[in-house]
C-alpha cells in the first residue's frame, strides 16, 4: 500500500448508491447520467462535465438540477440538502472552490428515506477522487461580475495534510454584491361599496459586504476518525428604495425606503467516525449555531405631506443538535438506525418608532423555543433485479411560542409525527430501469414566517409573518423510469396545511393590505422527461416538464399548470477550450396563490480556457443575454388583486479566474444534524 493511502479511506453512507459505480469512467457516446432505484448518478470522472471548472458549474449542467448564482435547486423541489463526501454544505461557496476535476461522482436522491428530516424534498451527494498530496494546498477563485452595478467574490481555501492523517484547514471569503430591481405594485379591490386602487412604484438599489473564515481540523486513521471546525460570517448591507405610491386617483407621493443590515452568524461542527467488528458503522455529529442581526429602517415622504416612520429590528436565533447513526449489514441488505435531536430558540425584538403608524402596527418582543427529539430506521436490500427500501421516522416537537413575555397556549403545541416511506425497482439486464416510491413528509414553516410582528412597507401596506401557521402534512408517490437515453418522472402529492401566500384587507381605521402566509390544502403533480447523451465532444441534455396543482381558496381556483423546458449544452472543444450554451422557459402558471409570467426564451453562455497543467483556469459567462427573463407574477386572493411588475439585475457578464496550488480535496468527514431545523433559521 502507497503511503499515506490508509488516511484516504471513507465509508460511504449507507443510503447511497454512488459505490456500485466507483470504478466507472464514462466515454463519449456514453451516457453521464443514469438512474439508481430512485436516485440520479451522474459520473462526472471522466466525461466532458470534469473539465468545465467548479462544482457549481458541473451541477448547473446536470439533468434536475439548476444554478443560480451560488444557489442550487432541484427542479420542482427548491433547495436539496447538500453533501461532500458526507459533510454538510452549509455554505454553498465550498462548491465553487471545490474543482470539478476532483469530482467523481453526484447522486440526486429523489426519495430521501428515514434517515432525513421528514421535510427534506432531496439529497444531493457529491463524490470526490482520492488525492493524496502531503503538505500544503490551496485554492483561490477571484469573480468580477458587471451587470447594472459591479459585483466581485473572493474565496481562498487553505489545507495542510501531516504524516499520521491529521488535517488543518481554513477558508477566507469576501463578497461583494451590487444588485438593482426595478417595479410596480397595483392593488385593485371593493372598499366600502366602491373600487379603490392602491400602488407603488419601487427604484431599489442594494449593496452588501460579506467576510468570514473557517478553520477547523481532521484525524483519520484506519478506519475511524473525527473532527471540529468553527466558521464565522458578517454581512452588512445597505438598501435604498426611491418610489412613489398613490390611492385611487390622488396624486402620486414620493417615497424613500432606507435599511441598513448587520448580521454576525456563527458556525460550529464536530464529528465522531469509526468502524467496530469489521461491519458495524457508528457516526456522530453534533452542531451549534448562532446568528444575530439587527436592521434599522427609515420610510421617509420628501414632500412633507406624511410623517417619517422609523423601526428597529433585532434577532437572535440559536440551534443546538446531534445525530447519530449506526448502520450494518443484516441479511442481503443493509439496516440503519439513529437519533436526531435538536433544540432551536428565536427571539425577535421589532420597534416601531413612529407614534401614528404605531397605533395598528406596534412593537412587539417574541420568542420561540422548540425541543425536537426524533429517531429512525431504514433497511435496504436487493434481490436479483429488484432493489427495496423501508424506513419509519418518528419525531417529537414541543414548540412554544412567547408574545412580549406571555407564553401563547394557543400557538404554542406539542406534535407527534410517525413518517415512513417504502420504494420498490427493478432493473432490466439491458439497462432499463423502473422504480415506484411512497413517502410521507411533514412541513414546518420558517421561524421568520412564525413571527407575530408587522413590517410597514406603505401608507397602505403591511407585510406580516403568522404565528397560527400549523405544521403541513404531505403525501408523496414517485414513478421513475429509464430506457437508453430516455428518463421519465411522475411525481403526485397531496399536501394538507401547506403554506401559501396571501394580500387581504387587514382591519384598521383606514384602508390597510397586508401580505401574509396562511395554510392551504393543494394538490400538484410533476411531469419530466429527459434525454441526455454524450455525442463526442458535445453533451446535450433536454428536459421538458409540466407542473399541474389542484387548488381552490375562498371560491377561487389556482390551477393553470406550467410547462417548461430546459436544454442544457457542454462543448469539449480543441486547444483545451470548453464552452456552455443553456436555454430555458416556462409558460404561465400557479404556484400556490401566485400567477407567475411567462418567460419563453433565456439563454446563457460561457467559454473556459485552462492554463498551467490545468491549475489556472479562465472563464468568460454571460447570463440572460437576451435580458427574457421575466420577473412579474399576481395574486387574487380574497377580494384583492395584486399585480407585481419586477425587473431585476440578473443580465450580467462575469470574469472568474481561479488557481489551484497542490490540489487536494478536504477529508473532513462530519455529516451535520438538524439540518432541516438550520434551514429554517
Amino acid at each position: 500500500m502507497a503511503a499515506g493511502a490508509a488516511f484516504g479511506q471513507q465509508n460511504e453512507a449507507a443510503d447511497s448508491l454512488v459505490h456500485e459505480l466507483n470504478e466507472i469512467v464514462v466515454t463519449a457516446d456514453q451516457q453521464v447520467t443514469r438512474l439508481v432505484g430512485t436516485s440520479l448518478v451522474s459520473t462526472i470522472a471522466g466525461s466532458p462535465l470534469a473539465d468545465l471548472g467548479s462544482a457549481l458549474d458541473v451541477l448547473g449542467q446536470l439533468p434536475m438540477l439548476k444554478t443560480d448564482g451560488d444557489g442550487v435547486t432541484v427542479i420542482g423541489r427548491g433547495a436539496p440538502e447538500i453533501y461532500v463526501d458526507g459533510r454538510p454544505i452549509s455554505d454553498l461557496s465550498d462548491l465553487r472552490t471545490l474543482p470539478s476535476r476532483n469530482l467523481r461522482n453526484v447522486e440526486l436522491i429523489m426519495a430521501p428515506g428515514a434517515e432525513y428530516g421528514a421535510e427534506t424534498g432531496a439529497v444531493l451527494k457529491i463524490t470526490t477522487r482520492r488525492n493524496f498530496i502531503r503538505g500544503l494546498s490551496a485554492d483561490n477563485e477571484t469573480e468580477v461580475k458587471r451587470g447594472r452595478r459591479w459585483s466581485a467574490n473572493d474565496y481562498l481555501n487553505l489545507r495542510y495534510f501531516i504524516p499520521g492523517g491529521w488535517e488543518v484547514f481554513g477558508q477566507g471569503i469576501y463578497t461583494h454584491h451590487a444588485t438593482a430591481m426595478h417595479g410596480r405594485t397595483v392593488n385593485s379591490l371593493i372598499y366600502d361599496g366602491r373600487p379603490a386602487e392602491v400602488g407603488a412604484t419601487q427604484n431599489t438599489a442594494m449593496t452588501a459586504n460579506n467576510y468570514g473564515f473557517k478553520g477547523g481540523f481532521n484525524r483519520q486513521a484506519g478506519e475511524g476518525g473525527f473532527g471540529a471546525y468553527y466558521r464565522m460570517l458578517h454581512e452588512h448591507g445597505n438598501f435604498g428604495n426611491t418610489g412613489t405610491e398613490w390611492l385611487d386617483a390622488e396624486a402620486a407621493v414620493g417615497r424613500v425606503i432606507t435599511r441598513g443590515i448587520s448580521a454576525l452568524n456563527h458556525y460550529a461542527q464536530a464529528y465522531y467516525d469509526n468502524t467496530f467488528g469489521g461491519k458495524y458503522h457508528l457516526h456522530f455529529d453534533g452542531t451549534v449555531i448562532v446568528k444575530n442581526s439587527d436592521s434599522d429602517n427609515m420610510t421617509s415622504y420628501p414632500g412633507g405631506a406624511h410623517g417619517d416612520v422609523p423601526s428597529r429590528q433585532k434577532r437572535h436565533s440559536g440551534l443546538y443538535g446531534g445525530k447519530l447513526t449506526l448502520d450494518f449489514p443484516l441479511g442481503p441488505g443493509r439496516l440503519v438506525a439513529g437519533t436526531e435531536d435538536s433544540y432551536t430558540a428565536t427571539r425577535l425584538d421589532y420597534r416601531m418608532l413612529s407614534q401614528s403608524v404605531g397605533q395598528y402596527i406596534h412593537s412587539s418582543l417574541s420568542q420561540t423555543a422548540q425541543t425536537s427529539l426524533g429517531a429512525f430506521g431504514s433497511y435496504s436490500a436487493r434481490f436479483g433485479h429488484w432493489n427495496v427500501t423501508a424506513g419509519l421516522r418518528y419525531e417529537y416537537k414541543d414548540f412554544a411560542y412567547t408574545l412580549d413575555g406571555v407564553r401563547d397556549s394557543a400557538l404554542s403545541r406539542r406534535d407527534n409525527f410517525l413518517t415512513p416511506d417504502i420504494s420498490f425497482g427493478y432493473d432490466w439486464d439491458n439497462g432499463a430501469s423502473v422504480s415506484v416510491s411512497y413517502r410521507s413528509i411533514t412541513e414546518q414553516p420558517s421561524y421568520s414566517q412564525l413571527t407575530d410582528g408587522l413590517s410597514y412597507t406603505g401608507m397602505h401596506e403591511i407585510e406580516g409573518g403568522n404565528p397560527a401557521l400549523r405544521d403541513g402534512r404531505s403525501h408523496r408517490v414517485q414513478l421513475f423510469g429509464m430506457w437508453r437515453d430516455f428518463l421519465f418522472q411522475a411525481t403526485f402529492m397531496r399536501s394538507d396545511d401547506t403554506y401559501g401566500f396571501v394580500k387581504q384587507v387587514y382591519p384598521a381605521d383606514d384602508l390597510q393590505l397586508i401580505f401574509q402566509p396562511v395554510n392551504l390544502d393543494v394538490s400538484a403533480a410533476w411531469f419530466y422527461l429527459v434525454w441526455e447523451r454524450a455525442v463526442g465532444r458535445w453533451t446535450p441534455s433536454i428536459t421538458l416538464s409540466c407542473n399541474p396543482q389542484w387548488l381552490t381558496l375562498d371560491g377561487q381556483k389556482y390551477d393553470r399548470p406550467i410547462w417548461g423546458y430546459y436544454v442544457d449544452n457542454t462543448f469539449s472543444l480543441p486547444h483545451g477550450w470548453l464552452a456552455t450554451v443553456n436555454v430555458y422557459g416556462r409558460s404561465a402558471g400557479n404556484i400556490h396563490t401566485q400567477l407567475f409570467e411567462r418567460q419563453w426564451f433565456v439563454m446563457d453562455m460561457s467559454v473556459k480556457k485552462m492554463f498551467l497543467d490545468k491549475t489556472l483556469s479562465v472563464k468568460l459567462s454571460a447570463n440572460n443575454i437576451f435580458n427574457t427573463t421575466s420577473n412579474g407574477w399576481r395574486l387574487q386572493t380574497y377580494g384583492v388583486d395584486m399585480r407585481k411588475e419586477q425587473s431585476y439585475d440578473d443580465r450580467n457578464v462575469a470574469l472568474t479566474v481561479c488557481y489551484s496550488f497542490q490540489p487536494r480535496k478536504s477529508g473532513y468527514r462530519g455529516q451535520g444534524a438538524a439540518e432541516s431545523e438550520a434551514d429554517r433559521l
